[in-house]
């Protein structure tokens, strides 16, 4: 039974509104907090939804010279972990999914199963084990610890998934080819393999970046209040559990906020172009 154009004309004005809904919903957040962080608290308190005005760069300017230096140092530890996460994962990862990839079909699928279960298991379950496990092994409350546990679990797992699909996309007659004249597959993947999966490297790099940039539980647990601190843990901090500083929360956030913005934009061509080849296969 067909529809009369005026149902037709209501249905897409439904849709519509709808998704007019769901775009606000999204983006309001995002406005508020970043509006926030050039307005004094007064501001903040008196009109949450207005523009900044006057402009301020006050809580930005206090957060990064504050006496005990937790954003900056937040900030600091939060690039060394997540570059040194990021780089040490690619790497691992792309070799892991070269070498799975080459096995036989059945190998294959159980290998792929088995790191299937790191993307089952949320951290949480596993976050006591782990840290239970540094303690015996005297990496407890030190960032090479906190590192070795990003390196583990759901983030190499994602990495392996991602690399296998895009790996099916290689041509086999370039490896085989390579083969031939003699290459190594050590060779084969460094030369051969990851210049051709470049747009899932960017997009493995992105999404496991952010993750590792935003997680909270893990610096928190591991690290310990103590030892040191990440810009998620650094702003739990900061925040306390009697002020309400807003102005100096969002200027945080802010700064928190900025570094992997630029790092998408950079990486941004590379990572459309991953989303689009998976698309299309």
């Amino acid at each position: 039974m067909r529809r009369s154009p005026g149902l037709r004309r209501l249905g897409r004005a439904g849709h519509l509104v709808i998704a007019w809904f769901i775009t606000f919903a999204f983006v309001l957040p995002i406005y508020i907090a970043l509006s926030s962080a050039f307005k004094s608290q007064e501001q903040i308190l008196a009109n949450p939804l207005g523009l900044p005005a006057p402009f301020t760069f006050d809580n930005i300017l206090t957060a990064l010279t504050r006496p005990d230096s937790l954003v900056v140092n937040g900030l600091l530890n939060s690039v060394l972990v997540t570059a040194l996460s990021v780089v040490i994962l690619i790497p691992l990862s792309s070799a892991l999914s070269f070498w799975i990839s080459e096995r036989r079909p059945l190998l294959k699928g159980i290998l792929l199963g088995v790191f299937a279960l790191g993307l089952m298991v949320p951290p949480q379950v596993v976050l006591l084990p782990i840290v239970q496990l540094l303690h015996a092994i005297g990496l407890a409350n030190s960032y090479p610890g906190l590192i070795l546990s990003n390196v583990g679990g759901g983030y190499l797992s994602f990495a392996v998934f991602v690399y296998v699909g895009f790996l099916r996309s290689v041509p086999r007659e370039v490896i085989e080819a390579a083969r031939v004249d003699g290459a190594s597959d050590l060779r084969i993947w460094w030369t051969v393999v990851l210049p051709l999966v470049r747009p899932a490297t960017a997009t493995v790099g992105i999404f496991l970046g952010l993750w590792v940039w935003n997680d909270f539980l893990n610096p928190l647990f591991i690290l310990g209040p103590l030892q040191g601190q990440t810009i998620t843990t650094g702003i739990y901090v900061a925040l306390g559990g009697y002020s309400a500083d807003y102005g100096q929360l969002f200027g945080i956030m802010f700064l928190a906020a900025i570094i992997p913005v630029v790092g998408y934009l950079v990486s941004q061509r590379e990572f459309i172009h991953g989303l689009m080849s998976g698309a299309s296969k």
